[in-house]
């Protein structure tokens, strides 16, 4: 796609959402272990969970599980019983879960102040907005493409609303690529930690622990990945 649509039609996206997810809020009990997340980039519902995790300053490690994807999927249906996105699993406290909304719910209960901010909780406006702001970006991170398995996890700095990290998330979760997730939102308590580790604020920033790139810029990222990991 050309790189001015592609800005354009993820902008597009975000505000379909009204930017959800780009700041965080009343933030809880911070969690010992990492979150799990199984999900892809351009489902509707998965987007809801991953504006809460922005929300709350949440990080996570991201296994994609794009539609014809071999590497994660068969995870969730040995775990969970079914192939349904997203499914969470929370090792601080045992609790494995599908459904978007529940996830939510008990995110804000278990790691905020209880209350689901109002861009969650409308119900099917919600979730109309939520497939609106994938009607834009059609098929993007939906569907698995053949790719190489990193020895570790990569690491990605990201919030939900951003126009350019989700390009970047898009094609992590296309090449089944697990990282994990940073959330920067605006007013994050992580964001000092962040400037501290990249010299500057500025997101998406990837880090590669499998070859020590470090890198700025969505379209440098993806051309990164697809040349390291994609197989052509």
């Amino acid at each position: 796609m050309n790189r001015t649509l592609d800005v354009v039609t993820s902008l597009a996206a975000t505000l379909a959402r009204l930017g959800g997810g780009l700041r965080s809020g009343h933030l809880g009990e911070r969690p010992d272990k990492l979150l799990e997340l199984y999900e892809f980039e351009g489902c509707p519902y998965c987007r809801k969970v991953r504006e809460a995790l922005s929300i709350l300053d949440l990080e996570a490690m991201i296994y994609p599980c794009p539609r014809g994807g071999s590497r994660f999927r068969p995870i969730v249906k040995e775990r969970g019983g079914k192939h349904q996105f997203p499914f969470l699993v929370d090792p601080n406290t045992g609790v494995a879960m599908y459904e978007s909304n529940d996830i939510i719910a008990y995110l804000f209960r278990v790691y905020g102040d209880g209350e689901v901010p109002i861009s969650l909780r409308l119900g099917p406006i919600t979730n109309a907005t939520a497939m609106l702001a994938s009607a834009w970006r059609p098929g993007f991170g939906g569907f698995a493409r053949p790719s190489s398995a990193p020895e570790k996890p990569l690491e990605l700095w990201s919030f939900e609303a951003s126009p350019f990290c989700r390009i970047t998330r898009e094609v992590l979760s296309t090449l089944e690529i697990p990282y994990r997730l940073h959330n920067v939102a605006k007013g994050s308590p992580s964001r000092q930690a962040f400037l501290a580790r990249s010299g500057k604020m500025q997101v998406p920033f990837l880090h590669d622990p499998n070859t020590g790139v470090d890198m700025f810029e969505s379209a440098d990222i993806v051309d990164y990945l697809r040349r390291t990991y994609e197989v052509r």
